[in-house]
């Protein structure tokens, strides 16, 4: 996720278009994919995403949005998801995770919330981002060194390099994504960097 720097957030009508989407990210270079429970028939997505390879024939990292509660955590994990996210504290499904041993990144707005995840996880969504803005990241990387922030919410492509300059790990972003293949490539291409051998051995 980190590596990708830019984390899709799909919220799509039916499970179909949902496949649709996350098979046209892969092709365009990206490995990393969220969807979420909003979208109708989303485990059924999953389980037909998860197989999937990226453009580079590496497994698809097909994770679930939007986990509240331990009945969508645990459908989440036996679909295949690779990880599980939260736009809150969820402490059902943050149980139904650490039993299963799964990556949960909980989220949180307020620095307690956040500082709370990130203890749990080494990682926090943060959301809604655009509330805050880019130097309510600086703020948390001030007080919390090394921790992994995932700003969430009405942020534009465009504005991904604004903050990741401030000190966000991964941006999630929900829309505006270019739909011709070649410009999709040109967004991934463009924002990718190496693994650090951390992340890599934090499966991150």
């Amino acid at each position: 996720m980190t590596a990708q720097c830019l984390l899709p957030v799909l919220r799509n009508a039916d499970a179909d278009e949902a496949v649709h989407r996350t098979t046209a990210l892969l092709a365009a270079g990206c490995r990393t994919v969220e969807l979420t429970t909003s979208t109708p028939g989303w485990a059924e997505a999953i389980a037909r995403t998860v197989p999937l390879a990226d453009a580079h024939g590496r497994p698809a990292l097909i994770g679930v949005g939007t986990v509240t509660t331990a009945a969508q955590a645990g459908a989440a994990l036996d679909a295949g998801a690779a990880f599980l996210i939260s736009p809150y504290p969820a402490p059902e499904a943050r149980a139904v995770a650490q039993r299963r041993g799964a990556v949960f990144v909980e989220g949180g707005f307020t620095p307690g919330e956040i500082a709370s995840a990130v203890a749990r996880a080494g990682a926090a969504k943060v959301f809604p981002a655009h509330v805050g803005g880019p130097q309510f990241i600086r703020s948390l990387t001030a007080v919390l060194p090394g921790a992994l922030f995932i700003p969430t919410g009405g942020i534009r492509p465009a504005e991904i390099p604004q903050w990741l300059a401030a000190g966000a790990a991964a941006v999630g972003v929900g829309s505006g994504l270019p739909d011709d293949p070649g410009e999709l490539a040109a967004v991934f291409a463009g924002l990718a960097r190496p693994c650090c051998t951390g992340c890599a051995t934090a499966g991150r």
